[in-house]
């Protein structure tokens, strides 16, 4: 098992490395802030706690945010194949930049609002 993000894409194959670079380049943009590791066996951004995972699969790159990510942008991501906890974005089209990006920022923001109610907790 890979022990860094960057070990992780050098086991795909050239073309996919190029996406899920990608992937993690638009994580990265909307979350300066988050550090990068292995969580689950994939690549993970943490702020406050886990923020999002990606990961690759045969034909698609596996994208995670919690369900709550994925249910607040529903509506959005209802033309990809997804699960309780993730969404397929197939290889075979470009990756939906605009989407990941506010997906990561929603994720930000509910992270950190769990962090000031959990400060707020240990003040009293």
């Amino acid at each position: 098992m890979a022990a860094t993000i960057d070990e992780y894409i050098a086991g795909f194959p050239k073309d996919i490395q190029v996406r899920l670079e990608h992937m993690r380049a638009i994580i990265r943009k909307a979350a300066p802030e988050a550090t990068e590791t292995i969580g689950y066996g994939i690549p993970t951004f943490k702020l406050d706690g886990n923020l999002v995972h990606f990961g690759g699969f045969k034909a698609h790159i596996g994208f995670f945010p919690a369900p709550s990510g994925l249910k607040e942008f529903q509506e959005e991501l209802s033309n990809f194949k997804g699960s309780k906890g993730g969404v397929q974005f197939p290889y075979d089209q470009p990756l939906p930049v605009s989407l990941i990006t506010k997906i990561v920022k929603y994720r930000i923001g509910e992270n950190q609002k769990k962090a000031l109610a959990k400060k707020a907790r240990a003040k009293k």
